[in-house]
Protein backbone atom coordinates (compact mmCIF):
# COMPACT_ATOMS: atom_id res chain seq x y z
CA UNK A 1 0.00 0.00 0.00
CA UNK A 2 1.34 3.45 -0.87
CA UNK A 3 1.88 5.86 1.98
CA UNK A 4 -1.28 7.91 2.54
CA UNK A 5 -0.91 11.43 1.15
CA UNK A 6 1.95 10.37 -1.15
CA UNK A 7 1.91 10.81 -4.91
CA UNK A 8 1.65 7.02 -5.30
CA UNK A 9 -1.53 7.09 -3.19
CA UNK A 10 -3.26 9.01 -6.01
CA UNK A 11 -3.64 5.78 -7.95
CA UNK A 12 -1.89 3.37 -10.27
CA UNK A 13 -0.04 4.25 -13.44
CA UNK A 14 -2.34 3.74 -16.42
CA UNK A 15 -0.08 5.07 -19.17
CA UNK A 16 3.51 5.15 -20.34
CA UNK A 17 4.22 8.04 -22.72
CA UNK A 18 7.11 8.53 -25.10
CA UNK A 19 8.37 11.51 -27.11
CA UNK A 20 10.12 9.85 -30.04
CA UNK A 21 12.44 11.81 -32.32
CA UNK A 22 11.15 9.67 -35.19
CA UNK A 23 7.41 9.27 -34.66
CA UNK A 24 6.91 6.92 -37.63
CA UNK A 25 9.78 4.65 -36.57
CA UNK A 26 8.39 4.53 -33.00
CA UNK A 27 4.96 3.63 -34.33
CA UNK A 28 6.47 0.85 -36.44
CA UNK A 29 8.43 -0.44 -33.42
CA UNK A 30 5.38 -0.54 -31.16
CA UNK A 31 3.07 -2.12 -33.75
CA UNK A 32 5.43 -4.55 -35.51
CA UNK A 33 8.07 -5.44 -32.94
CA UNK A 34 5.96 -5.20 -29.78
CA UNK A 35 2.61 -6.09 -31.37
CA UNK A 36 0.81 -3.24 -29.61
CA UNK A 37 -2.08 -1.63 -31.40
CA UNK A 38 -4.02 -0.33 -33.05
CA UNK A 39 -2.95 3.22 -32.30
CA UNK A 40 -5.49 6.03 -32.46
CA UNK A 41 -4.12 9.35 -33.72
CA UNK A 42 -5.42 12.63 -32.34
CA UNK A 43 -3.91 15.71 -33.98
CA UNK A 44 -3.96 19.44 -33.31
CA UNK A 45 -4.49 19.04 -29.56
CA UNK A 46 -4.73 22.37 -27.78
CA UNK A 47 -5.44 22.33 -24.07
CA UNK A 48 -7.85 24.99 -22.90
CA UNK A 49 -6.27 27.70 -20.74
CA UNK A 50 -2.92 25.92 -21.14
CA UNK A 51 0.02 27.17 -19.11
CA UNK A 52 3.64 26.09 -18.97
CA UNK A 53 5.47 26.96 -15.76
CA UNK A 54 2.54 29.25 -14.94
CA UNK A 55 2.70 31.24 -18.20
CA UNK A 56 0.12 30.97 -21.01
CA UNK A 57 1.24 28.93 -24.00
CA UNK A 58 -0.25 28.01 -27.36
CA UNK A 59 1.39 24.61 -27.65
CA UNK A 60 -0.10 22.19 -30.16
CA UNK A 61 0.65 18.49 -30.26
CA UNK A 62 -0.56 15.14 -31.54
CA UNK A 63 -0.74 11.83 -29.72
CA UNK A 64 -1.11 8.26 -30.86
CA UNK A 65 -2.62 6.02 -28.20
CA UNK A 66 -2.87 2.22 -28.00
CA UNK A 67 -3.27 -0.35 -25.25
CA UNK A 68 -0.92 -3.11 -24.16
CA UNK A 69 -3.25 -5.02 -21.88
CA UNK A 70 -4.28 -2.55 -19.20
CA UNK A 71 -1.42 -0.11 -19.89
CA UNK A 72 -1.96 2.71 -22.34
CA UNK A 73 0.99 3.50 -24.60
CA UNK A 74 1.14 7.10 -25.85
CA UNK A 75 3.44 8.52 -28.50
CA UNK A 76 3.64 12.33 -28.45
CA UNK A 77 4.46 14.46 -31.51
CA UNK A 78 4.86 18.24 -31.00
CA UNK A 79 3.25 20.30 -33.74
CA UNK A 80 4.91 23.57 -32.80
CA UNK A 81 7.75 24.72 -30.56
CA UNK A 82 5.71 26.68 -28.01
CA UNK A 83 6.65 26.03 -24.37
CA UNK A 84 5.21 22.73 -23.15
CA UNK A 85 6.03 19.51 -21.33
CA UNK A 86 7.86 18.29 -24.44
CA UNK A 87 10.13 21.33 -24.99
CA UNK A 88 13.14 22.73 -23.18
CA UNK A 89 14.62 20.65 -20.40
CA UNK A 90 11.61 18.31 -20.40
CA UNK A 91 12.09 17.26 -24.04
CA UNK A 92 13.34 13.79 -23.15
CA UNK A 93 13.22 11.77 -26.35
CA UNK A 94 13.47 8.09 -27.18
CA UNK A 95 12.82 6.92 -23.64
CA UNK A 96 10.06 7.13 -21.10
CA UNK A 97 8.83 10.74 -21.07
CA UNK A 98 6.02 10.57 -18.52
CA UNK A 99 3.52 8.32 -16.84
CA UNK A 100 -0.16 9.09 -16.32
CA UNK A 101 -2.65 8.62 -13.52
CA UNK A 102 -6.40 9.12 -13.87
CA UNK A 103 -7.68 10.88 -10.76
CA UNK A 104 -11.20 11.64 -9.55
CA UNK A 105 -10.27 15.07 -8.13
CA UNK A 106 -7.68 17.11 -10.03
CA UNK A 107 -7.50 19.81 -7.34
CA UNK A 108 -6.72 17.25 -4.64
CA UNK A 109 -4.07 15.63 -6.87
CA UNK A 110 -2.51 19.03 -7.57
CA UNK A 111 -2.36 19.79 -3.85
CA UNK A 112 -0.77 16.40 -3.10
CA UNK A 113 1.94 17.08 -5.69
CA UNK A 114 2.57 20.61 -4.33
CA UNK A 115 2.69 19.29 -0.74
CA UNK A 116 5.27 16.72 -1.86
CA UNK A 117 7.47 19.51 -3.26
CA UNK A 118 6.61 18.91 -6.90
CA UNK A 119 6.53 21.51 -9.66
CA UNK A 120 3.54 21.96 -11.95
CA UNK A 121 5.04 22.11 -15.44
CA UNK A 122 1.93 22.25 -17.66
CA UNK A 123 -1.77 22.41 -16.92
CA UNK A 124 -4.97 22.99 -18.82
CA UNK A 125 -8.45 21.87 -19.68
CA UNK A 126 -9.35 18.84 -21.77
CA UNK A 127 -12.63 19.37 -23.55
CA UNK A 128 -15.51 21.03 -21.72
CA UNK A 129 -15.05 19.43 -18.32
CA UNK A 130 -11.76 17.52 -18.14
CA UNK A 131 -8.55 18.77 -16.54
CA UNK A 132 -4.91 17.77 -16.79
CA UNK A 133 -1.55 18.72 -15.38
CA UNK A 134 1.99 17.47 -15.81
CA UNK A 135 4.22 17.65 -12.77
CA UNK A 136 7.86 17.16 -11.97
CA UNK A 137 7.77 15.53 -8.55
CA UNK A 138 11.51 16.06 -8.17
CA UNK A 139 13.02 13.49 -10.53
CA UNK A 140 13.53 16.03 -13.30
CA UNK A 141 13.44 15.39 -17.05
CA UNK A 142 12.24 11.88 -17.82
CA UNK A 143 10.26 11.71 -14.62
CA UNK A 144 7.17 13.76 -15.35
CA UNK A 145 3.80 12.53 -14.16
CA UNK A 146 0.55 13.43 -15.88
CA UNK A 147 -2.61 13.60 -13.81
CA UNK A 148 -5.92 13.73 -15.63
CA UNK A 149 -9.48 14.05 -14.47
CA UNK A 150 -11.46 12.72 -17.40
CA UNK A 151 -14.40 14.70 -18.67
CA UNK A 152 -17.66 13.38 -20.07
CA UNK A 153 -17.01 10.49 -22.46
CA UNK A 154 -13.33 10.18 -21.57
CA UNK A 155 -13.55 6.78 -19.88
CA UNK A 156 -15.67 5.44 -22.73
CA UNK A 157 -13.19 6.79 -25.29
CA UNK A 158 -10.31 4.99 -23.58
CA UNK A 159 -12.43 1.82 -23.24
CA UNK A 160 -13.07 1.86 -27.01
CA UNK A 161 -9.32 2.04 -27.65
CA UNK A 162 -8.61 -0.78 -25.22
CA UNK A 163 -11.37 -2.96 -26.69
CA UNK A 164 -9.83 -2.49 -30.16
CA UNK A 165 -6.54 -3.92 -28.85
CA UNK A 166 -8.12 -7.21 -27.80
CA UNK A 167 -7.32 -9.78 -30.49
CA UNK A 168 -5.91 -7.04 -32.78
CA UNK A 169 -4.58 -8.75 -35.91
CA UNK A 170 -2.05 -6.08 -36.94
CA UNK A 171 -4.27 -4.51 -39.60
CA UNK A 172 -4.90 -0.78 -39.82
CA UNK A 173 -2.24 0.08 -37.21
CA UNK A 174 -2.87 3.85 -37.14
CA UNK A 175 -6.44 5.10 -37.05
CA UNK A 176 -7.11 8.84 -37.21
CA UNK A 177 -9.67 10.31 -34.84
CA UNK A 178 -11.38 13.52 -35.90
Amino acid sequence: MPTPGSIASLGPIMQQAYLPRDFDAALEYWTKTMGVGPFFLLEDIRLGDMTCMGEPTDAVFAVAIAYWGDIQIELVRPQNDAPAHYTGKYAVTDGLHHTCHVVPDIAAARQTVIDAGGTIVVEGKVGADGHVFYADPGFGPGGLIEFIQLGAGGAEFFAMMQAASVDWDGSDPLRKIG
